[in-house]
């Protein structure tokens, strides 16, 4: 952890010195700064992966509100557990698999979806058992060992009778596979899974909550000032800084990486080089609750 670091912060300072274009699309490319929640789900999905199959699999709901870092996590440990070629067979293997629930509750889409991820051919007009069978094979063939499905709240944007019918296929992927599921989404998220006793009593929650004004919400912001190639310092965990941007943002992890980056773009494109309140006051910010 400590190399992967000191690694970044090279980096950053490589870019000090580089021109303004080129520092700008470094500052707007994404980034991944740990905090303990993050850390502690991320160790929960560990867990979940190595778990042995059985035929009640345990699940994860992550609940968060809209733009505060559930996505970028889910990614972020997808992201650590790449598929790898498969030398002893026919196949790449597929550890874990992430997708977005379709907009709508719909057995047809999702499994399109799938089928998509896994580079195989279909017919979409097939019919919903076809797409089953072939989805269930494929997993099984790349030894799949985890599904995350993000935006799973979007369940709600259908009848009941699609509510239930949807719910009862991620249950059953669940039973059939024997893998573990990681659902991600809003409150609504909660909700919608609590429809179902069963998937609800399989589905454990674990909530990314907003940040609160306090010294870790400085750490993050000093850290995030360590990976930004200003040539000035910031002082971004300065208490009128600091207490500005937790204002600004409301405590929306996105909202906060959306200050800072256009932010440190208004200081690089001004030549001052570093954030501080005329740079605040520049961007034009509308706070999420207005």
């Amino acid at each position: 952890m400590a190399d992967r670091l000191k690694e970044l912060q090279e980096k950053v300072a490589s870019y000090r010195d580089r021109p303004n274009d080129e520092r700008i699309k470094y500052i707007r490319s994404p980034r991944w700064i740990g905090y303990q929640a993050a850390k502690d789900i991320l160790k929960q999905l560990e867990t979940l992966l190595a778990y042995p199959k059985s035929d009640r699999m345990p699940n994860l709901l992550i609940v968060g509100d809209t733009n505060n870092g559930k996505t970028m996590l889910a990614k972020r440990f997808w992201r650590e557990h790449p598929a790898e070629d498969n030398k002893d067979g026919a196949s790449v293997v597929v550890p874990v698999m992430f997708m977005q629930a379709p907009p709508i509750p719909d057995e047809g889409r999702f499994y399109n979806t799938i089928l998509e991820l896994l580079f195989a051919p279909y017919k979409p007009g097939d019919r919903i058992d076809r797409k089953q069978y072939q989805a269930v094979r494929l997993m099984r063939e790349v030894g799949l060992r985890m599904l995350i499905i993000d935006e799973v709240h979007h369940i709600l944007a259908g009848s009941l009778t699609r509510q239930r019918a949807f719910l009862n296929v991620i249950k059953f992927l669940g039973n059939e596979l024997q893998i573990p599921i990681i659902a991600s989404g809003t409150r609504e998220a909660f909700r919608a899974i609590q429809t179902d006793p069963q998937l609800a009593n399989r589905f454990q929650p674990a909530v990314l909550p907003r940040w609160k004004n306090d010294n870790e919400f400085g750490d993050f912001l000093i850290t995030f000032e360590n990976l930004i190639p200003l040539r000035k310092p910031s002082h971004l965990d300065d208490i009128s800084l600091s207490d500005r941007i937790y204002a600004m943002s409301e405590g929306y992890l996105g909202e906060i990486c959306r200050i800072l980056v256009d932010a440190a773009v208004y200081a690089v494109e001004s030549g001052r080089e570093l954030i501080d309140q005329k740079a605040l006051d520049s961007i034009n910010w509308v706070p999420p609750s207005a």
